[in-house]
Formats: structure tokens, sequence, C-alpha cells
């Protein structure tokens, strides 16, 4: 994957029964996947080489964004699925690497201003089930 622009990392939120809504007027996203590993080494492992059990242990992805709320729509989204505690539909577009979709569900949400300045947001989520990836 060569050099991107940063901007066109988006992350939309599922809205009504298939359409996406882009989550408008993020400034950063950034997506990270993380596995736990099970390990089985015991006294007769090879050379005393810690070994792993393949395909086992769980898998997550993380999505932290910052922004500015720049429509009402996404807004009232993302505020109202943190409030309700749902577990909604997200994609994330990595241009020219795919498409992430699955169920996250928004553990963070702070707004912050300045006084000559806007209202900006912080949003973290957290895969609550088994993502899909879709090359782009």
């Amino acid at each position: 994957m060569g050099a991107q622009k940063g901007k066109d990392l988006l992350l939309k939120v599922r809205q009504g029964a298939s359409a996406f809504v882009t989550v408008a007027g993020l400034r950063a996203r950034q997506i990270a996947f993380n596995a736990e590993t099970v390990d089985v080494t015991h006294a007769e492992s090879a050379g005393r080489w810690r070994e792993l059990l393949e395909g086992a242990g769980v898998r997550r992805a993380a999505v932290t964004g910052s922004g500015v709320f720049k429509d009402e729509t996404s807004d009232e989204v993302v505020r109202q699925s943190f409030f309700d505690g749902a577990i909604l539909v997200w994609q994330v577009i990595v241009p020219d690497f795919g498409r992430i979709e699955g169920p996250f569900q928004v553990t963070s949400l702070e707004y912050r201003g300045d006084h000559a300045g806007e209202v900006t947001f912080d949003l973290a989520l957290e895969s609550a089930g088994s993502l899909t990836f879709t090359a782009i």
C-alpha cells in the first residue's frame, strides 16, 4: 500500500436497514487489530521455546477518531448509541487496502472546547463480534 491521504480513511455507521452514514468532521482516525495468544509451552517444548496454540485466543479491533461534528445526523447517531450502550454495525474504509465491517460499541465519547475555538470530540469504538474484511 503506497502513501495515502489521511482524509480518505472513512468511518461510517449503519443508519436504517442498509445505508451507511459517514461520521462527519473526523480529522483523525485510527484502527488497531489485536490478538491474544494462548501459550501451550510445556516441559518437552523443543529448545524450551515458547509454543502458541494456533487459532486460539481473543481477537479484537479498536477504532478511535477525533474531530468536529459537522452535521446533526452523525452526532445524534454516535451520541445516542453511546447512551443506549447500543452495538451498531460500522464500516472503516482504508483506501487501497479494504473495508472492515462489523459490530462495534462506542466505549468513549468526549467533548471539549477552547474559548476561542470550536467544540471537538474524541470517539472510541471496540469490536463486539465477528468482523469482515473486503479488499478494495
